[in-house]
């Protein structure tokens, strides 16, 4: 407001004689004043957001140093004085008015400043005139321009500047006889001096000064119970910002600051007159106690808290403040009176002066004391709440908020179906969703709908179906932008029927526009995680055929793959691999993700077709898991019989790709590559001989020469072990090559001899290696795998003979085996047994080895006679059919080695019946020679005949009639012995 122009009676007469007198130094400066105060008069004028701070500052700057000068030239004459009076006051009364107007126009902090600026130049120009006669209270006057000029500083925050006009103010209050003033004002003066020299003090942090301050307030009070109310409230004031700090320490002092204001509203009401003042000090002091039941409350001090809200229910003006029901229900929360606190809160319920922040406040803090157990008056009383009056969107959303929870500590596991059941119930109920039905509410629904969404993750996270390389947690993060902080103690839940509640509750918050369809089709997803979960399949296809028709998305597709994994459809699910290629944002690595699937649910084929499906994809490029596809697949494959021909493709892929895109690009460097080339070879060899063990020699063959290829490429420089294994490997291939063709009776092609051959000249150039060394690998084999270079021997012998070209090599190879340290009698005795008989024999190869064989065995110190007289039939045979015609020596001496052999043994020590074979077909052979007339060839047949029988035990009968045939023969005959001798 606008202070009143103060003139006396001689006022125009004095600056009449003024004007009079010759202008002075000091009438042209107090000139320049006057004219810069017209300046500001017009100031509120022309105010305008450009140019009103500059103008305002450059006035200021002037005014200060035309009064500056003026002060250097005091003392004053009383005219002089009176005129800087008038010019202060008119400054002043510009400056009003410069407030006003600029208020009305938001003013900038520059110009408040300037403002005040303005008013401090009118303050000290009213200082420098203060000695004008006539004029009453001058010191009183000036200290108020002083003191309302430091309160503008105080409310800008120029504290030491506002400090400074209050110590001048004080400074000229000082002047003023306190039992003297009479006026109500000037008495309002010095106690409202003192109060903001305090919350100056308070300010700056000198607490002890403006408590000093307020103490010394206490005797300028007068009596009058406005004075008792603003010096309590200040009291108040500062006991309020302590309390709002929380500290120990600073609660105490905030209660005894308190304390003080509540003494000062008693004495006031003891001393005031005015019922409008004892209304108002009963208010403050009603305030203080809910402020002293709060402090108490903040140090625990529950029965305290009590007492005071009984001192303001039960006084005479029963206070209900709607403070009092929340401050009451947490001190019984902290007594454990959890009934009591219930009362308090159902109260406030129906008390329509309760501001709805102020009933949400006080839930939350019911429910957090109350825990899960009071999550049902929660819902009751906040439904209850709805009939009474209007709730906003948000309190329904901070509430269900609160009943959830921070999902952190242990006791937030308690009661976790409790909570859960009452959110769902809540937010399911048509009032509480009518609340977000309006436009205006979309930041609600949409904060509402992500509550719950993060309360399902929660109580879903960590069960099976999320621990799917991440994938299903990934789908639920994708749901909302709020962070989801789970505790590792629920990662084990597996609560998924009240997960799929309260998914569905919080469908209720999307609404259905084309804009939500993504967050809809997000909705059915993890719907559809949790009847999987639940094993409710049906529901399950049902949720996830809904959110692809929303958006349709390799999400989707997994999901519904495995529905179809679960429900035992690998149909379904082999056909769903393909449909996954068809969505935008497939990626490869979701093969191997429902290859992973599909090998949890123990469903083979489908997995196997996963990883073909991958292995396509990467067809003809580089993938760096690609070498693992291919083992997994035939590890897959190798738990089931029957696979061999997938293994064989998988693994013969394998060395296409080596070729390809080289070993290194494929396997890795080094020892990691080695070891993956190393894991195909000895898988290939492993599945050869299962298959061979289990006659399937085809199959047997072809792995074998894939094991000979892996190991091949291993086999470098003197790397001998993989050189044995590629050499073992192609040798058994062959064999398995013969054993198909017996097993079906059905010839090898020219073409299969031919690769046959092949494969034993590669396995031969491995045993014997053009070497000056001295030993041969043939030898080193030999003495580690006797075996492999029998049978070696054996299929080059057999494929040897199938080619004209190469039939002169078969002596050659069965010789090399026979120097051998690999030869022994029986090896020796089978070659030659083939080589005897069949359509490929070889009567040379034959001849050789059962005469080596025969010779083997008598040089042993325990012959075998069983194989000693298998082999001279043999050789009888062979030599009766190639040389009888033209040499019977020959087969004669075969006998006559017999003879020996048996000449000396034991009886029944050489087979019986082979002795009866050789003595009846020697004697037999004396049937030819008789009809030809050669008596002496006949007669030696029957001889050596004679001699083997009487050698066999057991054939005396035989025995008797043959000599009986002797005799009679050589009597017969005697003559023309002579004569054919002769």
């Amino acid at each position: 407001m606008r202070i009143a122009e103060i003139s006396s009676p001689d006022l125009h007469q004095s600056q009449c004689q003024t004007l009079n007198e010759p202008q002075s130094q000091s009438h042209l400066l107090l000139s320049q004043l006057e004219t810069l105060i017209s300046e500001s008069e017009r100031l509120s004028q022309n105010l305008s957001s450009s140019s009103s701070s500059s103008d305002a500052h450059s006035l200021c700057d002037n005014l200060r140093l035309s009064l500056s000068s003026l002060s250097s030239l005091s003392p004053f004459t009383n005219s002089l004085n009176l005129s800087l009076w008038k010019l202060s006051f008119r400054l002043w009364n510009a400056c009003v008015d410069l407030s006003n107007v600029s208020r009305l126009r938001a003013p900038q902090q520059q110009l408040k400043e300037e403002n005040a600026k303005l008013r401090h130049v009118a303050a000290d120009m009213l200082f420098l005139a203060r000695d004008v006669s006539g004029i009453p209270s001058q010191a009183a006057k000036s200290a108020l321009f002083y003191c309302k000029t430091g309160l503008i500083w105080h409310d800008l925050g120029k504290f030491d500047v506002a400090a400074n006009c209050f110590d001048r103010a004080t400074d000229l209050a000082k002047n003023i006889d306190v039992t003297s003033i009479t006026h109500v004002e000037e008495r309002r003066l010095l106690l409202d001096l003192n109060i903001a020299r305090s919350r100056t003090a308070w300010e700056v942090l000198d607490r002890n000064l403006a408590v000093t301050l307020l103490n010394r307030s206490k005797n300028l009070l007068f009596g009058l119970g406005e004075n008792y109310r603003v010096l309590a409230n200040q009291y108040l004031v500062f006991g309020k910002s302590l309390l709002a700090k929380d500290e120990s320490t600073e609660i105490n002092q905030a209660l005894k600051l308190m304390n003080e204001s509540l003494e000062l509203c008693e004495k006031g009401l003891r001393m005031t007159k005015k019922p409008s003042e004892a209304a108002e000090l009963k208010n403050l002091k009603s305030k203080i106690l809910r402020f002293v039941a709060a402090s108490h409350l903040q140090r625990d001090e529950f029965e305290s808290v009590l007492k005071c809200i009984r001192v303001l229910r039960e006084g005479a003006a029963t206070d209900q403040h709607p403070s009092l029901s929340v401050l009451a229900m947490k001190a019984l929360l902290g007594l454990g009176r959890y009934r009591e606190a219930e009362e308090e809160l159902r109260g406030m319920v129906l008390s329509n002066g309760i501001p709805e922040g102020v009933w949400v406040s006080a839930v939350e803090d019911y429910f957090q004391a109350a825990g899960a157990a009071g999550a049902e008056t929660v819902k009751v009383l906040f439904l209850g709440l709805l009939e009474r009056c209007h709730v906003s969107a948000g309190s329904a959303v901070r509430l269900v908020h609160r009943v959830i929870g921070d999902s952190s500590g242990s006791a937030y596991r308690d009661g976790l179906r409790i909570r859960s059941k009452v959110v769902a119930e809540l937010v399911s109920d048509e009032r509480v969703v009518s609340l977000f039905t309006s436009k205006g509410t979309a930041k609600e629904r949409t904060t509402m709908h992500a509550v719950l969404w993060n309360w399902c993750t929660y109580v879903m996270k960590g069960t099976e179906l999320f621990c799917i390389n991440g994938f299903a947690t990934s789908l639920l993060s994708q749901a909302t932008d709020c962070d989801v902080d789970v505790a590792a103690d629920h990662f084990r839940s597996k609560d998924y029927e009240t997960s799929a509640e309260m998914f569905e509750k919080s469908m209720l918050y999307v609404p259905q526009e084309v804009e939500n369809r993504v967050l809809r089709a997000k909705g059915f997803r993890v719907l559809s995680l949790c009847h999987l979960g639940l094993s409710q399949l049906d529901q399950a296809h049902e949720y996830i055929t809904e959110a692809e028709k929303l958006q349709p998305s390799i999400t989707s597709a997994f999901l519904k793959f495995k529905i179809y994994l679960q429900n035992n459809a690998y149909d379904s699910a082999t056909k769903q691999l393909q449909a996954m290629m068809t969505c935008l944002d497939f990626t490869p690595e979701f093969f191997a993700l429902s290859a992973h699937e599909a090998l949890a649910c123990h469903a083979l084929p489908v997995a196997v077709a996963a990883l073909s499906n991958l292995l396509n994809l990467s067809a003809g490029k580089a993938m760096p898991t690609k070498v693992v596809v291919f083992r997994t697949l035939i590890t897959i494959l190798t738990h089931e019989t029957g696979n061999e021909p997938e293994i064989l493709k998988f693994m013969k892929q394998v060395q296409a790709q080596i070729l390809e895109l080289g070993a290194d690009s494929l396997f890795g460097k080094e020892e990691v590559g080695r070891r993956e080339m190393n894991w195909f070879a000895v898988h290939s060899w492993n599945v050869g001989i299962r298959t061979g063990k289990e006659k399937k020699y085809g199959l047997c063959a072809e792995f074998l020469r894939l094991s000979a290829g892996f190991y091949g490429f291993m086999a470098d420089g003197a790397d001998e072990e993989n050189k044995l294994m590629v050499c073992k490997s192609f040798i058994l291939s062959v064999s398995a090559m013969v054993a198909s063709e017996k097993q079906s009776q059905t010839a090898l092609l020219e073409a299969e001899v031919k690769q046959a051959v092949e494969l034993l000249d590669r396995a031969g150039k491995i045993l014997m290696p053009i070497s000056t060394g001295p030993s041969t690998n043939m030898e080193h084999i030999a003495t580690i795998e006797p075996e492999l270079l029998f049978i070696y021997t054996f299929n080059a012998y057999d494929l040897y003979g199938r080619i004209a070209d190469l039939k002169l090599q078969q002596l050659l190879v069965v010789k090399n085996f026979a120097n051998s340290k690999a030869c022994n009698s029986e090896r020796l005795l089978q070659i030659g047994l083939a080589a005897s008989q069949g359509p490929c024999s070889n009567s040379d190869v034959a001849a050789f080895t059962l005469n080596t064989c025969l010779t083997s065995l008598l040089g042993s110190p325990s012959p075998d006679y069983q194989n000693v007289a298998l082999i001279i039939r043999k050789l009888i045979t062979l030599t009766s059919i190639y040389k009888g015609n033209t040499d019977d020596d020959a087969p004669y001496g075969m006998y006559r080695q017999a003879y020996q052999i048996m000449v000396g043994l034991k009886e029944g020590e050489y087979p019986t019946e082979e002795g009866k074979w050789l003595a009846m077909t020697a004697w037999n052979r004396a049937a030819l020679p008789v009809r030809l007339g050669k008596i002496d060839m006949a007669k030696r047949w029957m001889d050596i005949g004679l001699e083997l029988a009487r050698l066999v035990a057991g054939a005396e009968t035989y025995k008797a009639c043959m000599e009986d045939f002797v005799t009679s023969f050589r009597g017969k005959h005697e003559g023309d012995e002579d004569a054919e001798k002769a």
